[in-house]
């Protein structure tokens, strides 16, 4: 395999079921530290190579968080529609003898805490799957402890790049879980969000989105886009959009070479997984711009599941994820040499995973 190294991936598997036609991916790429962790992310257009760059991600970011977890992620091949509770069952039945002994799903793009209750009923222990619904002892994602996060980590770096929060400009690609509590932990500090895209496109207005009209508008029209008084931008053009945080929480490889030149934010902080590659990362590092990376900036889901799995409730969940996020974030801004956050935050990851690995003579 052109992506295998020292560190995994220990498991690459397909998965088919012929009555429902559903197709599934799962990469385990590393469990020295514990069983591997990771989302399971429902898309027609997913591949094992997206999987396994996904997988490599959670098994930085669980080390970097200082919980007992490996690095995993699934990929199930389908579309959101009628037949989605029938191929997630299928899927469970599928994986079932991973779980949770050397795996433990949790929800990601199109999985929310209904299938993980689903997944959960499934294999028959509420270990499972975390982000169930609260009702099964669950803590769901949808309390927005990956957006309370990346709000953490926004603070931290504009506090290290010294500029005042309250008034600062916020450019959030993506209103999913994400990005809608990532704007109102932003927004109740007083920082300013000229704009958020969807799938329909982005709405900007210089003045700044009101976050209850947003939740509001999203509810009620489908999308940001329909925000009154807003301008509407083609998706693609919230990146060239001239604030102090851009903030890409959706879809991988948004920003590349194509685009990188016209980003004239100071601050990018990585909600979404995988972003860019690290070629462009470094490229617009070197350009000046800070740089939080995706498994320093959005652990809080994954701290979150670590609380669910071991059992906690959901005030020692956002207290884990303040003091991990706040910890890890300074950590890696003191580390980092000419501003490359990933390269100090890797080799923070790495030397936790190295030394599990020795420990258990791998």
């Amino acid at each position: 395999m052109e992506f295998a190294d020292e560190y995994g991936p220990e498991m690459i598997a397909r998965v088919y079921d012929p009555k429902t036609k559903m197709e599934g991916i799962v990469v385990i790429d590393n469990t020295a530290i514990g069983p591997a962790k990771g989302g399971i992310r429902l898309q027609p257009d997913v591949t094992v190579q997206e999987v396994f760059g996904l997988a490599r991600a959670m098994t930085w970011k669980n080390a970097l968080a200082g919980i007992p977890f490996g690095g995993a992620k699934s990929g199930i091949l389908a579309k959101p529609g009628p037949e989605k509770a029938a191929i997630v069952k299928a899927f469970a039945e599928a994986i079932a003898p991973l779980v949770p002994s050397r795996y433990v799903p949790g929800p990601d793009m199109n999985m929310g805490e209904a299938e993980m209750g689903l997944i959960a009923e499934t294999i028959g222990t509420p270990k499972a799957a975390t982000g169930k619904p609260a009702s099964m002892g669950g803590l769901p994602h949808e309390l927005g402890s990956t957006g309370y996060g990346v709000f953490l980590s926004t603070e931290v770096a504009l506090e290290h790049a010294k500029i005042r929060e309250e008034g600062a400009t916020v450019a959030i690609e993506g209103f999913g879980n994400v990005g809608t509590f990532t704007a109102k932990f932003l927004s109740e500090k007083g920082a300013k969000i000229i704009a958020v895209s969807d799938s329909k496109g982005t709405a900007y207005l210089e003045s700044g989105l009101n976050y209850e009209t947003l939740m509001k508008v999203k509810q009620e029209k489908g999308t940001v886009t329909a925000y009154p008084g807003a301008t509407v931008l083609d998706a693609a053009q919230l990146f060239s959009l001239k604030c102090d945080v851009l903030i890409p929480g959706a879809r991988p490889n948004v920003i590349h070479e194509r685009n990188m030149e016209s980003i004239r934010a100071k601050i990018i902080v990585e909600a979404a997984n995988i972003p860019m590659t690290p070629q462009v990362e470094l490229a617009l590092v070197k350009k000046g711009m800070l740089i939080i990376p995706d498994f320093v900036a959005n652990a809080g889901g994954v701290i979150s599941s670590y609380v669910e799995f071991k059992g906690g409730d959901e005030k020692e969940m956002f207290s884990l994820v303040k003091e991990r996020i706040i910890e890890n974030t300074r950590n890696v801004l003191a580390r980092a040499k000419g501003g490359d956050l990933r390269s100090a935050a890797l080799l923070l990851a790495k030397e936790k995973v190295t030394a599990a690995m020795e420990k258990r003579g791998r």
